[in-house]
């Protein structure tokens, strides 16, 4: 069986709940997948992995950084300090062989919004070499949330869609 990872950083819930989404749409699709928070995310990735997925909030046009993570923990009132995607990325060794899908959530989709998916996929071209699938952003409505209708509808259907791409690989 196809084994997928999500993992997820969030502070109000709502790229979690994406993140929830697309492992629903995998599962539908035949894959294994499992969701795991960033602070919980393994230093080496199991042998038998065959689809990384990596979400993110987009924080001031890109990925979270140590000072947006801490006022966003401070907003949630969750005060559990964590490494984010960012810095996961810098030291965990991805094999060639896993492809890679990374999504974020926006407060809007213009080029201005900025987008932490894309910079997902550049980390993972610079600093591994790893091709990156697919890219897809999911709209909040606030920085809080909630997610825009029809967000986690969307964010299904890409996990259908991603399961129907592994299972032709």
């Amino acid at each position: 069986m196809i084994r997928a990872l999500i993992v997820v950083e969030s502070y109000f819930g709502n790229t979690r709940a994406i993140a929830e989404a697309v492992a629903a749409g995998l599962i539908e699709g035949g894959i294994e997948a499992q969701v795991i928070d960033i602070a919980r995310a393994p230093s080496a990735l199991p042998s038998d992995l065959d689809l990384l997925v990596l979400g993110a909030p987009t924080h001031n046009r890109g990925l979270p950084t140590t000072t947006t993570r801490a006022k966003a923990r401070e907003q949630a009132a969750s005060g559990e300090a964590s490494p984010g995607i960012g810095e996961w990325l810098e030291t965990v060794a991805i094999p060639a062989s896993i492809d890679a899908a990374a999504f974020d959530t926006v407060i809007s989709k213009g080029w201005l919004s900025g987008s932490a998916a894309k910079a997902i996929a550049k980390t993972l071209q610079r600093r591994q070499g790893q091709r990156t699938v697919s890219v897809r952003s999911f709209v909040v409505t606030a920085s809080k949330g909630p997610l825009a209708t029809g967000q986690e509808t969307d964010a299904h259907s890409w996990g259908r869609e991603l399961a129907a791409s592994a299972n032709t690989r």
